[in-house]
């Protein structure tokens, strides 16, 4: 064989060799992403979200465009995991989400199994009511308020538990406003990982999430406020 033909030959392998390394690595970092997003989330590829979709405060039949954005960013959440969509009316699901992650939408004035999870399974976590003055949809976590200041700083709870006999955990949204709704799963969606790396736990959490100058930012401008889970969790 002439050298010309070997050095072509071993370029060819080379090339070879090194395409399918990079291959076999973007796979295995493709997998470990997977892996994490279903340790934290609790949806394998193929499995169901269940996603609560809330109604306005008015009326069980109206849902407010913010919130419909809420749930279009849950269900590119739940297909950014691989998982199956599934979505059910506040007004109407009842029992166990089972072997379902939920994603529960809404504060616990337009979504009642919003605040039937908040009664039973965070008791520290209170909202006020619209017609509270200046402290209208407040929330109130142990001994800390996070007040409603329209157009400049708003909140939301974002909570995972897991309901008794259940397989897969439940994801508590509930904002002060519908844009917060949509701000908080879009916070969970883009901000897991570093979730994982700095809560204490990612089997149970309660975090106050802070929406600044939505007047500007809309939902994009969201951070971690804080950690309540053990005062919310308190009995």
């Amino acid at each position: 064989m002439s050298s010309v033909l070997a050095n072509i030959l071993i370029g060819l392998i080379t090339s070879l060799i090194s395409g399918t390394s990079v291959w076999l690595w973007q796979r295995a970092k493709s997998a470990r992403v997977w892996r994490r997003q279903a340790a934290f989330f609790g949806i394998s590829p193929g499995q169901s979200g269940l996603i609560i979709l809330t109604h306005h405060h008015s009326s069980p039949w109206v849902t407010s465009h913010y919130d419909v954005y809420a749930l279009l960013e849950a269900a590119a959440l739940v297909d950014q995991v691989r998982g199956e969509i599934a979505v059910e009316a506040a007004s109407e699901f009842r029992g166990s989400n089972g072997n379902r992650t939920e994603l529960c939408i809404g504060g616990p004035d337009a979504n009642e199994r919003s605040a039937g999870h908040l009664a039973y399974h965070l008791p520290g976590v209170r909202f006020l009511p619209f017609s509270s003055g200046p402290d209208a949809l407040g929330i109130v976590v142990g001994d800390r308020e996070f007040l409603w200041v329209r157009g400049e700083r708003e909140y939301a709870v974002v909570a995972k538990f897991t309901l008794a006999g259940a397989c897969s955990p439940v994801f508590l949204i509930c904002g002060q406003t519908g844009n917060t709704n949509h701000a908080a799963v879009h916070f969970l969606r883009h901000h897991y990982q570093e979730l994982m790396k700095t809560l204490p736990s990612i089997d149970r959490f309660c975090l106050i999430v802070r929406v600044s100058v939505p007047n500007v930012y809309g939902h994009e401008l969201v951070e971690l406020e804080c950690d309540v889970t053990t005062e919310a969790f308190a009995p």
